[in-house]
């Protein structure tokens, strides 16, 4: 099951995805939530309605006439009021040539618990343009991540049990403004304005159910599902990014568990994965330089078209817009006196 949130008369709205038309809930069943977050508070009663009225369509007793394109309306992000949103860092391979870029050894922490911080869930946003600062251009970054919603309530949730508080799969660009970011990182405590104004999810959310022929054991000494979706980035129609949901050395469920102790989790939480291996700037360019001292660095310009695909998950495209004010907290920086 596709679960796709959009725009109308102002409002979002909720509609399944099935054979390429969208059909708002309504159509399936009077009884369905007609939005994201009222459908993940009723997850349980909820997402059987949806099922069988999915049914019906592909059986004829729900007309295809009831259906409507994608693109004839405002794609929202799948979870537009997402209760909170954390972001792992499950992926070893991506912090290993990080550290290894930067000629720090692999730091073995890494290997013994899985973490992650608290973005802006005040900033996410799906499909369409992504409005930056001028501080943010200066080295704008993707970071191409998988991301889960939490559907029900759930606390000290253990790793055993709980891939059932996971709705859905959906593709996360965690956008990075990386002077900011290392800049305000010096003082130890962050990641904070070199991510809050944008965090990208979408275009749609997938339910466990599709995606399991594509399920996969978890890593040797984890728990927990996981699965084999090739992930790519294309930057402009070229692709700079390749890897797979199946490299995550954490699993969700492992960081389920850690995000849960002593916390009460939400339906409507989101949680990403973290940055697959080469799944941004940063990494690609400290190892072309590490490659090639005069590799030459590229990041994320006005104009640029981002598409982020991952099987079974969809197409996620953004252009990145350059706001049209030049205030720059950069150049508000107290500087000693000399």
């Amino acid at each position: 099951m596709k679960l796709v949130s959009y725009r109308r008369e102002g409002h979002d709205r909720l509609a399944a995805l099935i054979d390429g038309l969208l059909y708002d809930m309504e159509s399936l069943h009077p009884d369905i939530p007609h939005n994201m977050s009222m459908f993940l508070s009723y997850w349980e009663e909820s997402l059987p309605m949806v099922q069988g009225g999915e049914m019906m369509v592909r059986e004829g007793r729900i007309s295809r006439s009831k259906g409507f394109s994608p693109d004839s309306v405002e794609l929202l992000a799948p979870v537009p009021f997402p209760t909170s949103c954390r972001d792992g860092y499950a992926f070893r391979q991506h912090v290993a040539a990080a550290r290894r870029n930067r000629k720090v050894p692999m730091i073995p922490e890494f290997d013994q618990y899985p973490i992650f911080y608290f973005t802006n869930h005040q900033a996410i946003q799906g499909p369409g343009d992504i409005f930056c600062m001028p501080d943010h251009f200066q080295k704008l970054d993707f970071e191409l991540e998988a991301a889960i919603v939490i559907c029900k309530q759930g606390r000290n949730i253990r790793a055993e049990e709980a891939d059932q508080y996971i709705g859905g799969l959906m593709i996360m660009n965690d956008m990075s403004a990386r002077t900011l970011q290392m800049e305000e990182m010096l003082l130890n405590l962050g990641p904070a304005k070199g991510k809050d104004f944008s965090t990208v999810i979408g275009p749609w959310l997938v339910t466990p159910d599709e995606l399991e022929p594509l399920e996969m054991p978890a890593r040797e000494g984890h728990v927990g599902k996981n699965w084999n979706l090739r992930m790519q980035c294309r930057v402009n129609g070229v692709q700079v990014s390749d890897g797979n949901v199946g490299d995550m050395d954490w699993t969700f469920a492992e960081i389920i568990e850690r995000a849960s102790y002593g916390v009460t989790l939400y339906p409507g939480d989101v949680i990403g994965s973290g940055t697959v291996g080469t799944g941004c700037f940063l990494e690609l360019n400290g190892t072309g330089k590490l490659n090639d001292p005069n590799y030459a660095e590229q990041w994320l310009q006005e104009g640029d078209v981002v598409d982020m695909e991952i099987d079974g998950l969809g197409i996620l495209s953004n252009t990145i817009v350059k706001e049209d004010d030049d205030f720059s907290i950069l150049a508000r920086k107290k500087m000693q006196n000399a």
